[in-house]
């Protein structure tokens, strides 16, 4: 049995840059056992498996491996997965902007597909659950061993160090400057001794005039030494930059880079709702490029 997938570039406008996804669109004759070791073939950061929505109401039901495990909820996938459907004709898109529900762990997930000269090329999420904040984290001391910096590169005072999620936690953490970014070597031993499996580190130091962050995310636990793109943390960094802005009621905007010290330049646009000075709901959103298609046999 032949099943067709197909691969794209997500996070970026370029073929090879940004985060790689492999996309089943009709996942339904995948034996459940076999996903985890398709995912782990592929090797990508994420691999989605799309089904029939359990809901008549929504469009798809998704389902998203690393190579690692299953996750309930990831930003690339799900991006990379609306504009691989749409482009594809596996759902239907109409005017300009369309609007569609995909089943994911976390529960329903509101995305947006843009076209441009009637392909879509541009897609923005909007979590399904608010941010989660918990402050019992590492210390600065502990984590700038583990990135192998000193002390002084650790910018906690400016930016407190959180865990934040949508889905699931990311450890947030300020650094000094690119050189600072750049420099990082990831003590694993020491991350898995914290637990840590997810942390995202960043400056405000960027090299696009118009971003405000330059981010990496390492995740060796879950089988991912680094990603180029991470749509639900840079969700989760929405909330915690929200959280510490005095705006109390309207939208805020960042424009994040990440991926560039892999290679892999990705651009992804995050934003936040605020009313009454809370939280009501945090994007993300950025394009993707079609790369590859072709059929696994199983």
């Amino acid at each position: 049995m032949k099943i067709q997938y197909y691969t794209c570039d997500v996070f970026t406008d370029k073929q090879f840059s940004g985060n790689q996804l492999a996309v089943f669109p009709d996942a339904t004759n995948i034996p459940d056992h076999l996903l985890q070791q398709i995912a782990k073939e592929f090797n990508l950061s994420e691999t989605s498996f799309v089904y029939p929505p359990v809901d008549s109401k929504h469009t798809k039901r998704v389902r998203i491996f690393t190579p690692g495990g299953e996750l309930p909820f990831a930003g690339h996938p799900t991006i990379g997965t609306a504009i691989t459907l749409g482009t594809i004709g596996a759902i239907t898109l109409q005017g300009n902007e369309t609007t569609i529900i995909l089943e994911e762990g976390v529960g329903p997930v509101p995305v947006k597909i843009r076209l441009t000269d009637g392909k879509p090329t541009f897609a923005q999420l909007a979590a399904a659950k608010l941010p989660e904040f918990n402050d019992s984290v590492p210390s600065a001391d502990i984590l700038a061993k583990m990135f192998t910096l000193s002390r002084e590169e650790i910018m906690d005072k400016q930016f407190p160090l959180q865990f934040v999620g949508v889905g699931f936690p990311f450890l947030f953490v300020a650094v000094k400057n690119r050189k600072s970014l750049e420099r990082i070597s990831v003590n694993v031993q020491t991350m898995e001794e914290l637990r840590l499996k997810e942390v995202f580190v960043f400056t405000t130091e960027t090299e696009k005039t118009d971003f405000q962050f330059r981010a990496r995310m390492f995740a060796p636990l879950l089988g991912i030494p680094e990603d180029p793109a991470t749509g639900s943390a840079c969700a989760a960094f929405a909330g915690y930059l929200a959280a510490k802005d005095p705006l109390r009621d309207g939208t805020l905007k960042w424009n994040i880079e990440q991926g560039f010290e892999m290679g892999r330049p990705s651009l992804l646009y995050i934003e936040a709702d605020k009313k009454a000075g809370n939280i009501t709901g945090v994007r993300v959103g950025g394009n993707a490029v079609m790369m590859m298609e072709g059929f696994l046999e199983i």
